[in-house]
């Protein structure tokens, strides 16, 4: 599986979009008391933040889906 960049454009501003949103939704829950929402919250804006951040998504390697331009 390669590791080059396959995540870019609206994808990558949209996973930056939703990750920082979930990260809202995280803090909420947790001081809700709402421990398992706020734990699934955080997992899913960690991983869509290091996609927006690297450029790289393992899902989209496996599915080879590629939204990288390389101008």
């Amino acid at each position: 599986m390669s590791t080059e960049r396959n995540v870019g454009g609206l994808d990558r501003m949209a996973r930056a979009a939703l990750g920082t949103g979930l990260v809202v939704v995280a803090a909420i829950a947790l001081l809700a008391g709402r421990g398992t929402v706020a734990l699934g919250a955080a997992l899913a804006s960690s991983g869509l933040l290091f996609n927006a951040v690297v450029g790289w998504c393992g899902v989209n390697a496996l599915l080879r889906i590629d939204t990288w331009s390389r101008e």
